[in-house]
């Protein structure tokens, strides 16, 4: 008992005189009970109990806060030449957009670059005033109590990074356009060349294997997740199984196709139509590239079968009016692709199934009647193998067999592992991707791109691969590009993304040669400087800046040959600052620019 004595000895001599007293008169009563004694010692132990609490607290803040100023200090760090005020602008900005600390009741921290060193080192503290809980309240009882003023309403915490020329653990994200139009110039081929020696700095930066690791996002309007994920949950199937809609717009979802539709100029409902009659979609002339044409209010014709390929559309057999009129398979009424002219819903991707009809035993539907009466008006062949006429002159009824039909979709198993854009929120805001706000898988008008998206790791001959997989082919979205980079560098699905280590700088590489001209609602892939195309840049834009905000630095390259400034404005919106927008008029300037940006990415590291 002597050393807890001695001890409270020493703290009465801390107290004021009063208060002294009080406990000396206390020690020396008889008056007391144990009771008593056990429930005023309960105050101290419960007091030293919560300011550890606090203290705990504090410690906690103090390492989020040191973990955003390390984030901060690397993209500091990454950008030499800066001077302190810009130096300490864009360490706002980053340890903000990585600080997670419910700031509501005390307010942001306050961070400053403390020294600042373009050629060598960067210093960078952060402080703050944390409130307490249980200190506050124990100093407010011990000044009413004993006088004085009221001590621990808060801990003060502070934190600095320093960082150096020197290598620091990297999470790149390549974002690679596949458009048809990098086959000009030798752009694809400098490119794949390039990024193959971009992979080769950044395998040179690693001295641990894992501190560098790459990611790759070969994109067009689609992109290719790899059709071996065919059983994900991340995966959305809503718009792959969904039957044709009629005249779906922006602003209104459209009607379903049913046996109860009266086809237009036919005058005919839907359930008149199957096996061996003529498709219900061509009932008026206007073709397109196939010689087929595309009814109002439908965009679409018949195919031979559902396997959504354009070679299965049959040749028109009516002379020269364009009308395809081949009869219905076995296989049922298979739409083929939308052409996107009264259905921007679902734009110039195939309708994955058929209707399958079914007799219905017993019953006709009239198509005709009076004297002039006949199957014509029902088939434009003359072919008419369910339609048939009985009766004479004023009496003379014509009727075809009725049919149900059921929209069948095709299995999934016929992906080809493209995805669309993801409903617009879930890109913009990088929500976990699963049931209807996953990835839509889809099957677009030609062929699905050849490189696949590669997701983050240092397997170098496997990144070297599915770099020189990639072939030109496509139309260009920035933005579904933009999204899924984002989305491999965030942790879970759909890309299997680990929680980010601490002291890791995350890294978006963006290279485009062109505009945006088609994603899964506006655009043909060819058009350009339009209101469609203004949309496609306004996403992107929306989804570069919800990723700056997460912390991700992101590059971005244009490679516009021959152009004399080699301006884009999403492209150098998208961009973290200017000196992070690369405008590229030759080919060769790829390698040079990836060079450029390796240099600065690998230059920085945390050193305490």
């Amino acid at each position: 008992m002597i050393a807890p004595m001695n001890g409270l000895n020493r703290m009465m001599k801390t107290l004021p005189r009063r208060a002294r007293a009080l406990l000396r008169g206390f020690a020396g009563s008889r008056r007391g009970n144990v009771a008593m004694m056990f429930a005023l010692t309960l105050v101290p132990i419960s007091i030293a109990a919560g300011a550890g609490l606090d203290y705990w607290r504090a410690v906690l803040v103090r390492q989020q806060m040191s973990e955003a100023l390390d984030a901060a200090a690397l993209a500091v760090g990454s950008t030499p030449g800066l001077d302190s005020a810009h130096a300490t602008t864009i360490a706002n900005t980053y340890f903000n957009a990585n600080y997670k600390v419910d700031k509501t009741d005390y307010g942001p921290p306050k961070v400053s670059v403390s020294t600042y060193d373009n050629q060598g080192s960067i210093t960078i503290t952060a402080s703050d005033a944390m409130p307490t809980t249980v200190m506050a309240a124990a100093g407010q009882m011990y000044a009413r109590v004993f006088g004085g003023p009221v001590w621990g309403q808060q801990l003060n915490i502070s934190t600095s990074s320093t960082v150096v020329w020197g290598q620091s653990k990297l999470w790149v994200s390549l974002v690679l356009d596949n458009s048809g139009s990098m086959s000009s110039s030798g752009k694809m081929t400098a490119l794949i060349s390039a990024a193959k020696q971009l992979l080769t700095d950044l395998k040179a930066a690693s001295s641990t294997p894992g501190d560098v690791q790459v990611g790759i996002v070969p994109f067009v309007s689609v992109i290719n997740v790899g059709k071996t994920n065919v059983s994900k949950s991340w995966l959305d199937w809503t718009d792959w199984e969904a039957a044709p809609a009629l005249n779906v717009t922006s602003t209104s979802q459209g009607t379903a196709i049913a046996d109860g539709y009266v086809i237009p100029k036919s005058n005919i409902k839907f359930d008149a139509y199957g096996t061996g009659d003529d498709c219900p979609f061509t009932t008026t002339t206007g073709s397109n590239s196939n010689n087929v044409s595309q009814d109002n209010p439908f965009g679409y014709y018949c195919t031979i079968s559902s396997t959504n390929n354009a070679a299965n559309v049959a040749p028109a057999k009516n002379g020269n009016s364009g009308v395809w009129i081949s009869p219905i398979p076995s296989a049922g009424i298979c739409p083929s692709e939308n052409s996107g002219k009264y259905n921007i819903d679902h734009w110039v991707r195939y309708y994955n199934g058929c209707w399958t009809a079914t007799k219905v035993s017993g019953q006709t539907i009239q198509v005709s009647s009076g004297s002039s009466a006949t199957c014509g008006g029902f088939s434009t062949s003359g072919s008419t193998p369910n339609c048939s006429c009985s009766g004479t002159n004023s009496a003379k009824v014509c009727k075809t067999q009725q049919w149900k039909h059921t929209w069948t979709p095709n299995n999934h198993s016929s992906w080809n592992g493209c995805i669309i854009d993801r409903t617009q929120d879930n890109d913009i805001q990088n929500t976990q991707p699963s049931g209807t706000s996953g990835m839509p898988p889809a099957n677009i008008t030609g062929t699905c791109l050849s490189a696949t998206v590669t997701p983050l790791g240092y397997d170098w001959t496997s990144l070297n691969t599915q770099i020189g997989n990639m072939k030109a082919n496509g139309s260009t979205n920035q933005a579904i590009g933009v999204a899924n980079g984002w989305q491999m560098l965030t942790p879970g699905d759909p890309y299997g993304t680990p929680s980010v280590p601490a002291n890791t700088a995350r890294y978006i590489i963006l290279l485009s040669d062109g505009l945006n001209t088609q994603n899964r609602w506006w655009g043909n892939g060819s058009s350009e400087n339009t209101a469609d195309d203004q949309n496609i840049d306004t996403r992107e834009e929306d989804t570069c800046a919800a990723a700056k905000a997460d912390g991700v630095i992101v590059y971005t390259l244009y490679v516009n040959i021959n152009n004399a400034d080699g301006n884009s404005d999403p492209l150098s919106k998208c961009a973290s600052d200017p000196s992070k927008f690369f405008p590229l008029t030759q080919s060769s300037q790829i390698a040079t620019a990836f060079s450029t940006i390796a240099q600065q990415i690998t230059n920085v590291r945390v050193s305490k």
